[in-house]
């Protein structure tokens, strides 16, 4: 079963039209059937208004139903009925908090149990200056806890930036959502860099004598080599964890 099948079958349980899940998440029916068919993959602005209408995210995304969460839509309609209350202390305005409010890390949970992600254009956060200013944020995007658990993420290092180019071929396509963990900056991997006042994600290996190899995973790019005199002018922002894209 794919994105495209679970996130309709979410929304058969939330008896739901197309027509009406595509105005709870500002898009038009057009588009819903377009996620729901595999055409195309929603995006983290998208999946964030999901989630607020009671879509089941993490399922739609992984498959996996978290323990604990309800499958039904007569569950989810009680649970926004009478959230339950936030323990003394945690109360924030606008945010209803589950039994077991908080993260292993200590960071709040949301509804259904997720954590939010910023996600930032990757153009628009390249320039002199700091690179993940709030302003620059272009959506936040919303992941469950057991994800960053499961990989002993720390939430709090995460963000999100939107790919431009075809650099990185299949592996990271043009205008998907990828994740970065900010607190993984030792090479090999996948990478987004700083260099001069461009971000770039490319795919980092260390060779002899010290120097680094910028790798595009499209051939059609030629290797860079950065010399270990000049590896003070590249910056390593945070490895590349996940990303959220097309399924073919």
């Amino acid at each position: 079963m794919h994105v495209s099948d679970r996130l309709k079958q979410e929304r058969h349980r939330l008896s739901l039209s197309q027509e009406e899940l595509a105005r709870l998440c500002g898009v038009s029916k057009r588009a819903q059937a377009s996620y729901e068919s595999g055409e195309r993959s929603p995006r983290a602005e998208y999946l964030e208004a999901a989630a607020g209408a009671g879509v089941d995210v993490h399922f739609v995304l992984t498959g996996i139903v978290l323990a604990g969460q309800s499958q039904s839509a007569a569950g989810d309609a009680a649970w926004a009925a009478n959230p339950p209350a936030a323990p003394e202390g945690v109360r924030e305005a606008g945010i209803h908090y589950l039994s077991g409010d908080r993260d292993s890390s200590g960071a709040d949970l949301h509804p259904n149990g997720t954590l939010p992600v910023p996600m930032y254009d990757i153009e628009a956060a390249a320039g002199a200056g700091r690179i993940f200013d709030a302003e620059r944020i272009e959506a936040t995007f919303y992941l469950p806890a057991a994800l960053f658990e499961a990989d002993g993420v720390d939430p709090a290092q995460v963000v999100g930036v939107t790919a431009r180019g075809d650099s990185m071929g299949d592996t990271i396509r043009d205008r998907e959502q990828v994740l970065v963990n900010r607190a993984q900056r030792t090479p090999d991997g996948v990478f987004l860099l700083r260099m001069d006042d461009e971000l770039r994600l490319k795919r980092v290996q260390r060779v002899a004598g010290g120097a680094w190899i910028l790798i595009s995973d499209n051939p059609a790019y030629e290797r860079e080599l950065i010399k270990p005199d000049d590896l003070a002018s590249v910056e390593i922002i945070g490895q590349c964890w996940r990303k959220v894209g097309r399924v073919f």
